[in-house]
Order: structure tokens, then sequence, then C-alpha cells
């Protein structure tokens, strides 16, 4: 019986250390067959290394993952908020060249829980990595879906404009993958110094109407500076044991005068272990300087008001601020 009892055991610690090796196949979109071997060992040392973690409940080992000091703190926060593992054996992606270099998308996740780590439950999300002209991987962020991406890609084909949306998607995965990393110092940057902040929530009203006091609800809005608003985050992050924020519905409009602005609206999910809201995001996007663009705009209102959804009319957008 002993024996019997210690060959489960092995058997039941060999499972639970055998972790299925990921390959990866680039498919196309690039041409030079050294880089495109290099990307596809980078991203299979990357994802086998967070499935060994994941599987023995440990922090990520750079070292196996040969990423630079900038992807390592990234991707050491969004561990550290929500730990994760890709759910595929074998990636087969297509590749999309960008302004300066490489991405490889739709690269499935699950964040998963652990024994160290609880949050409340898994879910898919999908994984952007990008790398430079050469092969370098440049960065690891949580990914809008491919449908989002492509319909904005395609909604205008003049060359400058979509390299700039280009840049948008990439910068507006940043800016959700900084929540999720709970990053207040990639907040610090992005927000201009005078940037306006703007959160609507949903009060009740009363009212005389025929002689009857009727309720109803209207939204109510609230200004904050930039130092009003990451102070409030910063309390929220130390006291949310894991943060989730989601995008989803997209558009990305262009100022008509000056080329360097841009309007941004999403429908946002936003989760921590105690509270959950969705509502429209809209964030105004100085691209002045490509290298350090700035959001001098973030404007938040909920998606539904008396049980129905916002009127389309009443949803932030690029038009309701002076530039």
């Amino acid at each position: 019986m002993k024996r019997i009892l210690l060959s489960l055991s092995f058997v039941f610690l060999a499972f639970s250390f055998s972790v299925a090796q990921i390959s990866v196949t680039i498919t196309d979109g690039i041409d030079n067959q050294a880089v495109k071997a290099k990307m596809e060992r980078s991203i299979a040392a990357i994802l086998n290394e967070i499935n060994a973690a994941q599987a023995a409940d440990r922090n990520l080992n750079f070292a196996a993952m040969g990423v630079n000091t900038r992807v390592q703190q990234s991707m050491a926060m969004l561990w550290e908020n929500t730990p994760f593992m890709c759910t595929d054996d074998e990636i087969v992606e297509h590749c999309i060249t960008t302004g300066t270099g490489y991405q490889i998308r739709n690269i499935p996740l699950m964040m998963k829980p652990t024994a160290t780590r609880a949050f409340n439950e898994e879910e898919y999300q999908e994984a952007v990595i990008s790398f430079d002209r050469q092969g370098e991987v440049e960065s690891f962020y949580l990914s809008i879906s491919m449908n989002l991406y492509m319909n904005v890609i395609k909604s205008n084909l003049e060359l400058t404009d979509l390299r700039r949306r280009q840049m948008i998607l990439d910068y507006v995965e940043q800016f959700r993958t900084a929540y999720n990393q709970k990053d207040i110092k990639f907040l610090e940057q992005i927000y201009s110094d005078d940037a306006l902040i703007i959160t609507g929530k949903v009060i009740m009203q009363r009212h005389i109407e025929n002689d009857r006091m009727v309720t109803s609800q209207k939204i109510q809005y609230n200004k904050q500076s930039k130092q009003q608003y990451l102070t409030n985050l910063r309390r929220i992050f130390q006291n949310a044991r894991y943060f989730k924020v989601l995008f989803d519905d997209i558009e990305v409009m262009r100022h008509p005068v000056n080329p360097n602005f841009y309007g941004v609206t999403l429908l946002q999910g936003w989760t921590n272990n105690s509270y959950h809201d969705e509502g429209y995001l809209f964030l105004l996007w100085d691209f002045t300087n490509e290298n350090a663009p700035q959001i001098h705009v973030r404007t938040w209102q909920p998606d539904r008001i008396g049980g129905k959804p916002l009127p389309k009319d009443e949803i932030f957008s690029l038009s309701d601020f002076d530039i």
C-alpha cells in the first residue's frame, strides 16, 4: 500500500509540474526570416516561462525570457495584480507592421488565481507583444480585441492617419494595461498637468408633477484636477486586492482643424474585488509630441440611466471641447 501511495504521489508531482511547451509560428507579414525566427523564439520563451511560473505558483523568471528591464517591470506589475497563463500549446499568428517595428496580437491568456494571489474568477483576455525592427521585445500589453483593432485601422486609409491610428491604439492598450498594473507612474506621465477629469454618477432627484411626487434619475458631473484624480486613484489601488479594466466599442475621431488631436471613445468595464461598473470613457489625446503623447481630457459617464441606454447625443465626444 505504501508503494502504491508513493507511486501515486510521484505521478501527481510529475503532473503538477509538467507544463506543455508552447510553439510559435508567424505565418506572414514579415519578410526578414532571421528577425521572424527571433520573434518566434522570444514569444515562445515568454509564454513558456509564464506557464511554468503559473504552475509552480511563483514569480516570473525574467532571465528565462530575455527581455529588457522596462518589459520586466511592466510584466511584474501585471503579474502581481492578476497572474495569468497562455491557454494554447500552439500560437499561429500574422505579423502586423507598425511605424517602429512589428506586433503579434491575439495571444490567448487566462487570468488565473493562485494560492498566494487570489481574485474572484478566471477570465479570458488577449495580449499583444511589440518588437522593434531588429526583433527585440519592446512591450507586453493586454490588448483590445482584434475586431475592434481592425475596425479602427480600416476606418481611414490615409497613410499618415493610419500610422497615427496605430499609435493611438498602442497607447490605448498601454493606458488600459497601466490600470490593470496599478501603474501610477505611467498615468502621471500620460495625463497633461492641466488635464480635465470629469466623472459622472447617477443620482436620484424628486420633483412635483401633476400634484404628485415623482422620482427620476439624472447624471451629476464632478470635475477634478490631475492631482486630485491621481490621489483618489492611489487610494483605490492601495485598497483593491486586484484591479481589472476592459475596453470595448472603440471609436477614434481626428480633430477637423488640428490633426494632432484625437478623440477616443470607449465602453469601459471597471472591476475590483469590491466594485464594478460600466460606462463610456472619452479621452482627448494630443500627439503633437509623438514620443510623449498626452491626455488633456478624461471623462466617464454611466452607460445607462433610468434603466435605459445613455442617449448617443449625451455621450461626450470631440466636439464638446474647445482646442
